[in-house]
């Protein structure tokens, strides 16, 4: 894939451990790792029912290059695109179709409570 597909900028985020007073870590806010070109690949989406409501899910693929934080990344990640913060994104899973590890290909879901 050529770096042009590759137009978004993305914040790879994980939630920092904290300690919560008590001697104990809990999980506190997301906190960027690191950010990374990405082309975002819309999926079909769902309208499941959620709490007797429906809820707009947005399935993409979201293709990053691989490199040693990317590596890292695991579904308790969030992507958020960087041009517009509103736009979080929930991982579900992390592959490396290729397997080449050139290219990282990430489902995450957009609309879905983390």
């Amino acid at each position: 894939m050529s770096a042009g597909n590759r137009r978004q900028v993305v914040l790879l985020q994980r939630r920092a451990m904290v300690d919560d007073g008590y001697g104990n870590e809990q999980a506190g806010d997301f906190a960027t790792v690191f950010e990374s070109t990405a082309e975002l690949i819309p999926l079909k989406g769902s309208e499941p029912v959620i709490a007797s409501r429906l809820t707009g899910v947005q399935p993409y693929v979201v293709r990053i290059p691989s490199c040693s934080a990317a590596r890292e990344v695991t579904t308790a990640w969030r992507i958020v695109d960087k041009r517009d913060p509103r736009r979080i994104f929930n991982i579900t899973s992390i592959a490396d179709m290729d397997q080449k590890n050139r290219m990282l290909d990430i489902m995450a879901t957009q609309g879905e409570a983390a």
